[in-house]
């Protein structure tokens, strides 16, 4: 079945991180265009309030409790995914954490690799459960949400840049091996969005990105919107990559404002 941006009825979704922030405004924007939707975080009463809120709009929710971190937790949500639902069409890889941001001199060890486990493991995990699923099927689609920190360097933020830029090299990887067997991997770079983890980056003080303003980041609605056209037939050009919402011509082809608007 083909499908549009605004039409993923008969669709089964499962979305990491979706307590909050782009997760939750994408379980929305799928719930809305009518698919059968799985939240999945370590968040469990988040994750079910919002599937009790999609239920009630006639939406098709699940929530399961996910540590993206485990590989355990990720293959059980897979298969929740498919036993409530019939099948997994989409995976958004969402999940991600920037705290907590210190130079590597200063850095804990340990929690820079819990920090690393989520932005990077997490996005393997989710290729690795998914993918025979979806090959099995003939189809699928597997979206990465990504950053501009896979490509720079950002004091204070050598766990995340790591974490990024490693899953870039995945979702290249992925598309790579998975494309001729009909699933397609995207990543999504997204731009600053105004969440939670915005405003554990101003707290912090480090780096040009604490220096921004509330008003300089993008809606995470807008962020779903994109997901949503990146996940459908007319994202395919940009498998293997990374797209960016940083660009007027990114912006214009996922139907979203140009750069410099962000209300």
């Amino acid at each position: 079945m083909t499908h549009s941006p605004d039409n993923y009825a008969g669709k089964a979704v499962m979305i990491t991180g979706a307590s909050r922030g782009i997760g939750a405004a994408a379980a929305r924007a799928y719930a809305a265009a009518g698919a059968s939707v799985l939240l999945a975080a370590r968040s469990e009463a988040a994750i079910e309030a919002l599937a009790e809120e999609l239920r009630a709009a006639g939406a098709n929710a699940r929530s399961v409790r996910c540590d993206v971190s485990v590989y355990a937790d990720v293959q059980a949500a897979v298969e929740l995914c498919r036993q409530a639902f019939g099948r997994i069409d989409i995976l958004i890889n969402n999940a991600g954490v920037v705290e907590p941001i210190a130079r590597i001199e200063e850095s804990d060890p340990a929690a820079w690799g819990a920090a690393f486990d989520v932005n990077a493991k997490g996005v393997y995990y989710g290729l690795r459960a998914a993918a025979p699923a979806m090959v099995a099927q003939g189809s699928g689609v597997i979206v990465n949400i990504s950053s501009g920190a896979a490509y720079g360097a950002l004091e204070g933020w050598s766990h995340y840049c790591s974490g990024k830029a490693a899953a870039l090299s995945l979702t290249r990887c992925g598309a790579r091996e998975l494309g001729e067997k009909g699933v397609r991997v995207v990543g999504l770079s997204p731009g600053t969005v105004a969440t939670d983890m915005q405003t554990a980056i101003k707290t912090s003080g480090v780096n040009p990105v604490s220096q921004l303003n509330w008003e300089d980041h993008i809606p995470a609605e807008w962020v779903a919107q994109a997901i949503l056209w990146l996940s459908s037939p007319a994202g395919a050009a940009h498998d293997g990559a990374d797209f960016s919402l940083k660009t007027e011509e990114g912006r214009r082809a996922a139907g979203l404002p140009a750069p410099g608007r962000t209300r």
